[in-house]
């Protein structure tokens, strides 16, 4: 790692689509990056491909291996400056219903895995370099409904806790962002049938991410930031008419 970089961001889950978006989207600002994934040789693949080798390093983590995530954060070189976590795992509701591995999956990956090592790097109170945490969640997290409220119940719980972690660090002057996301044309999607009216390129995600300001809830898309305020708002007898 070039340890001259004067900014660094780490980014968790950063084999997904829009995490790779994210990526190069911060080393054109000059960020140096660390990419962390269980699939490190798919993030060595991208790194090559778009000639980011000297930009970036790629290191192995896995969300639900909670016991490794103190070692992974004590082994890093440099403490990051902003910390991204976009892991995230989704099975259909029925399946999740019937079948509690695949909903122990999607909680320990969107929520217990977050808090995990997010936990670690927010009470480092020896990291100066630590400016902002942004976290990736979902419209599905607004409201419960009936065709996905497992996954959105996860969503939903990683939402407050950084609601919670922003009050918590605002007093070291770190800013905490939420990204509330609808439908992306990534690889977790593939197969679901969406309304392509309302998906949103990966790349274009990346931009309210790499950019984060000071507002906590950021909707990308004002068509999704019309769902979100209806969603938020819509009378619970509504909302339990809606799929």
């Amino acid at each position: 790692m070039n340890q001259n970089r004067d900014k660094n961001v780490l980014i968790l889950g950063a084999n997904s689509d829009v995490a790779k978006e994210c990526i190069k989207q911060y080393v054109k600002k000059e960020f140096y990056v660390v990419a962390a994934s269980r699939n490190i040789q798919s993030l060595k693949n991208f790194a090559e491909e778009n000639k980011l080798e000297e930009k970036m390093t790629v290191l192995y983590f896995d969300s639900m291996e909670f016991e490794s995530h103190q070692k992974f954060y004590n082994e890093l070189v440099i403490k990051p400056h902003i910390v991204v976590y976009a892991a995230g795992f989704l099975v259909d509701n029925e399946r999740a219903l019937r079948e509690f591995k695949g909903t122990q999956q999607m909680m320990a990956t969107n929520y217990m895995g977050a808090v995990s090592i997010l936990n670690i790097i927010a009470t480092d109170l020896s990291n100066k370099n630590l400016e902002r945490i942004v976290g990736l969640s979902s419209l599905s997290g607004v409201r419960g409904r009936k065709s996905n409220f497992v996954y959105g119940s996860t969503k939903a719980a990683f939402t407050t806790y950084l609601a919670g972690l922003r009050q918590e660090l605002a007093v070291r002057n770190i800013k905490v962002n939420v990204l509330v996301i609808g439908y992306i044309r990534t690889k977790i999607n593939e197969g679901l049938q969406l309304n392509e009216f309302l998906i949103m390129e990966p790349d274009y995600v990346a931009k309210f991410i790499v950019n984060a300001g000071s507002s906590f809830t950021i909707v990308p898309n004002f068509k999704w930031k019309i769902i979100y305020l209806i969603l938020k708002f819509l009378p619970d007898s509504l909302v339990a008419k809606l799929p």
